[in-house]
């Protein structure tokens, strides 16, 4: 039984499912989509809320070059997924590569720690998405009863002075996601033609950002570009600068989102590449264009505990009647990010049941809408629970430690697949292996090593309670392993 926890699936029995009757979800997605699907879910939180926080506490004005390392880890990456999502065009993500290179457990605990990437995605987005509409609705001197708007164990700051220091629960953020669950069970389709409308706002509002602040940049905000080290590591200075890449690093986790909608696109050999990395450039340009002017606009001091700064910036420019429609597109950009971090999430814990490593019930697809959908219920309660009670901090912590580790181990499997299976055809090659696979991996480590340690300790903690259901669940009812 020990030699269960390595076996592997075979990359043809994967290709034979994703073909004919055997896939069940419908092949609707084309390469404008996917490229859209991977912006809709880069450019949100990471952006609009985390880069203030990042600049704050870590990197200063040169957050910019936060954004920039954290691209460079993305970019290699970006290609190994590349490779695997033409090659595997299969639901999953980096669930479905891991279990095709490196055996059942590894796949297990890549699927398991998705949920830190997915999942937990997408309740950091709903708390700030919470934020902007509570800073949109004081605009008309609305006011929701401040117990129901934050958890109990943070506190919000409005721009215009107020605090929010006794919350109970967070009703707007769990109703967000309760919302676009539901739109989710009704089909993908629906659901990217929503999402290519929502992106198409929220690029145009980062670049109206870019152009109307650049002109009201004052330069003494970026003395000193690069804030000397307090002495703490993860406080300014070259480390502060990782640290803060490590942060930032939530804001890119859209375009691995693509790869799992592999078994809804029409042309997956093609799309999936184009998708994958075309969103990954797009928006590693508007990021630190972005920063730029935001930090340029505002002392970054000021950013403190501020998780909406795009609109505490964009108040010094003066345009005081543009502010009200980009807290509104904000709004409807960070929906976007939280409807595909909803369908990553689904489409992985669907692989996974279909492999029999979870209970069947999440791998049951509504016959007239052809999506998941007891799945995409089970979410929706469990990232109500997580929008609702944690602070939007602690949870992009944990996001960004769960993405780098997927990350890593997608590097590792692009690499042992071409010394293993050098004969598999591939639509597209990552170039230069095992440079680039090797690169990913050091850069992934290094940022993961420079985040708190109370992430480190979030992680095990969370990955121990999936071996629990792994070998009291999974592994006794896994498909392959009776086979």
């Amino acid at each position: 039984m020990a030699n269960q926890l390595w076996v592997k699936k075979p990359i043809e029995k994967l290709l034979q499912e994703s073909t004919g009757e055997a896939n069940q979800l419908k092949r609707s997605l084309g390469s404008a989509s996917l490229v859209a699907l991977g912006i809709g879910a880069i450019i949100g939180a990471g952006l609009f809320s985390l880069t203030g926080i990042a600049a704050a506490e870590h990197s200063g004005p040169a957050v910019t070059i936060s954004f920039i390392l954290a691209a460079v880890g993305c970019g290699f990456a970006g290609l190994c997924y590349a490779e695997f999502a033409s090659m595997i065009p299969i639901a999953g993500s980096a669930y479905t590569y891991s279990y095709a290179t490196m055996g059942e457990f590894v796949a297990w605990i890549i699927g398991w720690d998705l949920v830190l990437e997915y999942a937990l995605g997408a309740a950091t987005v709903s708390v700030s998405w919470s934020r902007y509409l509570l800073e949109f609705l004081n605009k008309f001197d609305i006011h929701l009863p401040t117990q129901l708007v934050c958890s109990p164990f943070e506190v919000v700051k409005l721009s215009n002075g107020t605090v929010i220091d006794n919350g109970i629960v967070n009703l707007p953020a769990i109703i967000i996601v309760c919302l676009l669950s539901l739109l989710l069970i009704r089909g993908t389709q629906s659901s990217a033609f929503l999402n290519n409308l929502l992106v198409i706002l929220k690029v145009a509002v980062v670049l109206i950002f870019i152009a109307l602040g650049w002109s009201h940049i004052d330069p003494q905000n970026y003395v000193p570009y690069i804030p000397e080290n307090t002495g703490n590591y993860e406080n300014f200075g070259w480390t502060g600068i990782a640290t803060g890449a490590a942060v930032v690093f939530f804001a890119f986790i859209g375009f691995d989102a693509v790869s799992t909608a592999a078994q809804e696109a029409k042309n997956p050999q093609k799309g999936m590449p184009i998708g994958i990395l075309g969103s990954l450039v797009v928006c590693t340009i508007l990021y630190v264009l972005f920063a730029h002017v935001m930090t340029g606009l505002v002392k970054y001091t000021e950013f403190a505990n501020d998780a909406k700064p795009a609109a505490t910036a964009f108040a010094k420019t003066g345009y005081d009647s543009l502010q009200t429609g980009l807290i509104i597109a904000i709004l409807a950009g960070y929906t976007s990010v939280i409807i595909v971090m909803l369908l990553g999430q689904s489409r992985v814990f669907y692989s996974m049941s279909k492999d029999g490593l979870l209970p069947g019930f999440f791998s049951d697809v509504h016959a007239k809408f052809h999506t998941p959908w007891k799945t995409n219920l089970f979410f929706m309660a469990f990232v109500s629970i997580f929008s609702g009670l944690v602070p939007v901090s602690d949870l992009g912590h944990m996001v960004s430690i769960g993405t780098l580790f997927a990350f890593c181990l997608v590097c590792v499997g692009v690499w042992m697949l071409r010394v293993k299976r050098p004969d598999l055809p591939r639509s597209f090659r990552t170039p230069l292996v095992p440079f680039v696979p090797i690169m990913g991996i050091v850069v992934c480590v290094y940022l993961m090593y420079s985040l708190p340690v109370e992430s480190w300790f979030r992680l095990a903690i969370w990955l121990a309670l999936g071996l629990v259901v792994y070998f009291g669940y999974g592994k006794k009812n896994s498909k392959l392993g009776r086979e």
